[in-house]
């Protein structure tokens, strides 16, 4: 038997009547079956995705299903707007045709309402949405549903071809392609500039039943099973020439079957985000799959499958384009209130045009008008991944180098960032706070970086954020992590210094240095239970190193830490200049000193004065012309150029002295 999830929004009496008819019906010896979720992917090291949309277009509309057209023009479809013509009509559907790269993109509406298809059920209820685009041998095919005008049905679709890139639409007007809520959502497998990539004569496309996101009012059941179907690429608007994936035989060779019925899912993932909430208004309780995109990223050999929810992204990665669909990330924007510098949103789409070269970098498409902003028009943030490659963690043991800073490809990592701001984590600033509030009852909050090789480390400082009367610090068992095959691993014979009070006194910007047993990873977190009446967490800094404790700490008011040495027609020579914790202030200005050294004599400097707050980068550059392997660069404080100057002997050093040089 079926048993539907009424979840939201029901009357207290209706609510009580069903649940007793589904416990009347209820067999004690029912097994219910297990809630399947995919496995966590291995494929990237490190993953990441903007806070908020980076690029915006002088256009009107979401939705935006695209294809890349052998033209080289991408072609997109856009739901409720004027498109790229903001002077034409509304329209609850329009094609566009879309000129450029970011960040110089240029378009205009060439189709829009009756002209791209028609609405099969009742249109005071039920409006054309746009779902899929593939552009194939030169024609454009656009995949269109009817949406219920409260989305949360959607009982058909049907498939359109254009012959002249999107002026004109022709479709079986006597009747939809599918129908009866299933594979109503359909999403055309992007296989590149006029589907180019593609490893066969077929097209794919993916599809979901019922609706195309959670179903809010659960009219319909919600989806959790992605399926996939395939047709010769000249039959695409003959729905008896689909075939259906039914699973791999023992060879792992996928079988198709004519049969709808016989389908079975590529994906299947039944997790559900924001179950226990503050709020009773917003949506909560929501399933993970949902209209987005699949494209097959051509550098990386990789196909991407790109959801949403209503405060979170989902990211799946897979070989083929039947799987094994593992997830690669769940960005999380937090409920609302949302701002222009923090914001998901819906409709996720990586169009396959801007993808970069190495496959690295791509622009994922995603609307909104909820949470307070509004976010209605063809816009792009970056999600930038590093794929894993086998690596040995090398570095030495070090005081002063902040693998937080100095690490490849540091990406920081989070539960959810409040206000956005993931750069305060790394910045030198203790003073600046971000945190974790999303108005979700949280067990498990955490801080910390991925990168894209293995280090080695044995201590963490963790500098709390604002302390707020509802929360921001953590209420138990903080611990620290690290990274080891993808598996976050708890470290051995961790103390931290001073002891951490798990109430609201543990702030703000305070900072506490965990300790502990040389270990390796490829990542780091501290991890706990966040504390207050809404349960959230704030960070002003965290800092990860691998310690030498048998050299004498630095007791100066200064550190020099995270030096550089690179070459571009002489020496380049970066340096992180931040305060010492728990040492005397210094009133005035610094003066930090660069100063080059060959056969152990100083030939030269270069002397940066400032007043250092709290955490400063500063580079110093020296015009030389020979084999530079000769020099070496040593930085350090002092009170002031005029001393230096003076007598170097008798100077007041403010700082620890940190050497550099050339080691390729």
């Amino acid at each position: 038997m079926s048993i539907i999830s009424f979840k939201k929004l029901i009357p207290v009496g209706l609510s009580v009547i069903l649940v007793l008819a589904m416990c009347a019906s209820l067999n004690p010896s029912t097994n219910l079956v297990k809630a399947e979720t995919p496995e966590k992917s291995t494929f990237f090291s490190t993953a990441y995705i903007e806070e908020a949309d980076s690029y915006n277009t002088a256009s009107d509309g979401d939705l935006w299903a695209s294809c890349w057209a052998g033209d080289g023009n991408l072609y997109a479809a856009n739901g409720d707007g004027r498109g790229f013509s903001l002077d034409g009509p509304f329209a609850d559907i329009a094609v566009n045709e879309i000129s450029g790269t970011p960040p110089n993109l240029t378009g205009t509406t060439i189709a829009h309402s009756d002209e791209v298809g028609q609405i099969w059920s009742d249109p005071q209820h039920y409006n054309r949405k746009p779902t899929g685009m593939v552009c194939v041998d030169g024609h454009l095919y656009l995949a269109v549903q009817d949406l219920n005008k409260d989305f949360n049905d959607v009982p058909s679709a049907t498939i359109l071809k254009s012959t002249d890139k999107g002026k004109t639409w022709t479709w079986d007007k006597s009747k939809p392609m599918f129908d009866d809520y299933t594979f109503t959502t359909i999403m055309f497998l992007d296989y590149g500039k006029n589907n180019e990539n593609a490893t066969d004569d077929y097209v794919y496309a993916y599809g979901l039943d019922n609706n195309w996101r959670d179903s809010f009012n659960d009219r319909v059941q919600d989806p959790t099973k992605l399926y996939l179907a395939r047709v010769h690429k000249s039959s695409i608007q003959d729905r008896s020439k689909w075939e259906f994936f039914t699973g791999k035989d023992a060879d792992a060779t996928p079988q198709w079957s004519s049969n709808i019925e016989d389908r079975q899912p590529v994906l299947q993932d039944d997790r559900r985000v924001y179950q226990d909430t503050f709020f009773t208004n917003d949506p909560k309780n929501m399933t993970v799959l949902s209209q987005g995109s699949i494209v097959y990223n051509e550098p990386l050999d990789r196909y991407i499958y790109t959801s949403w929810t209503e405060y979170t992204f989902e990211f799946y990665e897979a070989p083929t384009p039947w799987g094994p669909w593992k997830l690669f990330l769940s960005k999380d924007y937090g409920g609302y209130p949302w701002t222009d510098t923090k914001n998901g949103g819906y409709a996720t789409t990586i169009p396959s045009k801007f993808i970069s070269s190495d496959g690295k970098t791509m622009f994922v498409q995603s609307n909104t008008f909820m949470g307070g902003i509004t976010n209605y028009n063809f816009s792009l943030r970056k999600l930038v991944v590093e794929p894993k490659v086998p690596s040995t963690p090398t570095n030495t043991k070090d005081n002063y180098s902040n693998l937080a800073i100095t690490g490849e490809g540091t990406t920081p990592i989070n539960k959810v960032a409040h206000y956005g701001n993931i750069d305060y984590f790394n910045n030198g600033i203790r003073l600046e706070s971000e945190d974790s509030w999303n108005n979700e009852r949280k067990t498990k909050d955490w801080w910390g970086y991925t990168w894209k090789k293995k280090y080695n480390m044995n201590k963490v400082n963790y500098t709390t954020g604002k302390m707020f009367p509802d929360g921001g610090w953590f209420s138990e068992g903080l611990k620290v992590q690290v990274r080891q095959n993808h598996n976050w691993i708890d470290v051995t014979n961790l103390s931290v210094t001073p002891e951490y009070p798990y109430n609201n006194t543990a702030g703000p910007n305070k900072t506490y240095t965990f300790t502990f047993d040389d270990n390796w990873g490829d990542g780091v977190r501290i991890i706990g239970a966040p504390g207050g009446a809404v349960t959230f967490t704030s960070i002003g800094e965290l800092s990860v190193y691998y310690a030498d404790d048998k050299e004498s700490p630095n007791t100066r008011p200064f550190t020099i830490g995270n030096a550089e040495f690179s070459k571009s027609e002489g020496i380049l020579v970066n340096a992180t200049v931040g305060r010492t914790l728990d040492t005397r202030d210094h009133e005035g200005k610094e003066t930090v000193i660069f100063q080059l050294w060959k056969n152990d004599k100083a030939i030269d400097f270069v002397a940066l004065t400032k007043d250092i707050q709290d955490s400063e980068d500063m580079t110093a550059y020296f015009n030389l012309e020979d084999d530079l392997k000769k020099y070496e660069i040593k930085v350090f404080a002092v009170n002031s150029l005029k001393e230096f100057l003076a007598n170097e002997d008798a100077i007041e050093v403010l700082s620890n002295e940190l050497t550099v040089s050339d080691t390729e």
